[in-house]
């Protein structure tokens, strides 16, 4: 059953307009999480805010937002102030400009969300801007009001509906050529070959499977042993670090050792 829509509004290009919703493309509800437990009682511990200087509990209508302007001045605004500054929320996505969709590098997408037809009566303005984007290999390029902050978003054709991208702003993206300068463009010619070899060996068709998280599955059988077993204490042991190899591994020698040994393990035994 597809989740509840996150967001409600209109798709409009210039005059042709559809009502849409929105749903985060991802989820974390599967994750595992714990809650923090008295290791005495089993309660469940709650945190309040404290004074850090007195050490006595702050009340919630005695709480107020400070930004620092030295290490013990802050600037107090209230929720009211707050408010006052903070967008209103736009139910519209008017798209206003188009770009080449290789033309926005990976860095600059934050958020996805699917966005689809919330009335059939949309369908069909729905289909003529998700087309017309394919056709062109255009996205879209508009703002939206989500949680208080104004987002630039892209708008990018997929399958029979439409992924939304938000965009991270400006100053939160870092130069590459701070991290790369000293990297040298080209490799050893001579390894070439054996790497092109070694990519076409291990090519694989992309599956799900890939990106499973084991850390997940572990604390799982953790989780559903400790209950079968209440009265057992699970002791586990901590991973040995690897040990530092003694000396550089010569990439030719590991490259050729690699291969040698996947061709034996694709013949199988005789």
């Amino acid at each position: 059953m597809a989740p509840r829509a996150f967001w409600k509004g209109y798709l409009k290009l210039s005059l042709v307009t559809c009502p849409v919703q929105m749903m985060p493309a991802t989820s974390e509800n599967e994750k595992v999480r714990f809650r923090t437990l008295n290791k005495n009682t089993t309660n469940p511990v709650t945190s309040h805010y404290v004074d850090s200087v007195t050490g006595k509990p702050v009340r919630s209508e005695d709480e107020v937002k400070g930004y620092p302007i030295s290490d013990t001045d802050y600037v107090m605004l209230e929720d009211e102030e707050l408010e006052n500054v903070a967008l209103e929320s736009n139910r519209t996505i008017d798209i206003d400009k188009f770009v080449p969709r290789d033309s926005i590098d990976w860095i600059w997408l934050d958020s996805p969300y699917y966005l689809s037809v919330e009335d059939p009566v949309g369908q069909e303005a729905f289909s003529v801007i998700r087309d017309a984007m394919e056709a062109e290999e255009m996205v879209g390029i508009a703002r939206l009001v989500i949680s208080r902050r104004e987002r630039a978003v892209m708008l990018e054709p997929r399958g029979k509906g439409i992924v939304l991208w938000t965009l991270r702003y400006g100053e939160e993206v870092r130069d590459k050529n701070d991290y790369f300068q000293g990297i040298p463009q080209g490799g050893e010619p001579e390894l070439a070959p054996l790497i092109d070899q070694f990519i076409a060996q291990e090519t694989k068709k992309w599956d799900r499977s890939m990106v499973s998280d084991p850390v997940q599955k572990r604390l799982l059988g953790m989780i559903d042993l400790k209950r079968k077993q209440m009265k057992t204490k699970i002791k586990t042991s901590k991973p040995q670090p690897s040990p530092a190899p003694d000396k550089v591994v010569n990439i030719m020698d590991a490259l050729k050792k690699s291969l040698e040994k996947d061709k034996k393990s694709s013949r199988g035994p005789n």
